[in-house]
C-alpha cells in the first residue's frame, strides 16, 4: 500500500522560536505558526479563524529558523506530519500531532514589515548604465 505525507504551510509564528541542544548537542526547535482559515457561516461571510500547528525543526533547520525568525513574522514550512505519544510525569497518556519542519522558507521580501517597508529596494548588482553591452551580429547561423 502506498502512503504520502507531505505538509506545505504558511503562516506567522505566534512566539519567538528558541533554539535548544539535545543531550547529544543536536540542534531542535520548537514552535507554533497560526495559519488562517476561511470559512463560511450565518453571521459573517468569508471571515477567518486561525489554526494554530505545532512544528518541530531540527539541526540547520531549526538554527536557520531561530535566527531569522521571529514572532508576527511570516514562515513557509515544508515537512511532514507526526504523532507523538508519552506518558507524563503523573502517568498521564499524552499525544501530539506537529509538522518536521524539513525546509523554512521566506515568505515576506526583504525589508517588509520593517518601518523602511515603503523604501525602493537597494539596487543588486552594477546599474545598466556600468553594463557595457556587445553589439551582436544577426547572423542566422546559431548553432541550435
Amino acid at each position: 500500500m502506498a502512503s504520502f505525507n507531505k505538509v506545505i504551510l504558511i503562516g506567522n509564528l505566534t512566539a519567538d522560536p528558541e533554539l535548544k541542544q539535545t543531550q547529544n548537542g543536536i540542534s531542535v526547535t520548537s514552535f507554533s505558526i497560526a495559519v488562517s482559515r476561511r470559512f463560511s457561516s450565518k453571521n459573517a461571510d468569508n471571515a477567518q479563524q486561525a489554526d494554530f500547528i505545532n512544528v518541530v525543526a531540527w539541526r540547520n533547520t531549526a538554527e536557520f529558523i531561530t535566527k531569522y525568525f521571529q514572532k508576527g513574522k511570516s514562515i513557509l514550512i515544508v515537512g511532514s506530519l507526526q504523532t507523538r505519544t508519552w506518558t507524563d510525569q503523573n502517568g498521564q497518556k499524552r499525544y501530539v500531532t506537529e509538522v518536521v519542519a524539513e525546509e523554512a522558507q521566506f515568505v515576506e521580501k526583504k525589508g517588509e514589515g520593517s518601518p523602511a517597508a515603503g523604501a525602493a529596494p537597494a539596487p543588486y548588482g552594477a546599474s545598466p548604465k556600468d553594463v557595457a553591452f556587445e553589439e551582436m551580429s544577426t547572423d542566422d547561423d546559431l548553432p541550435f
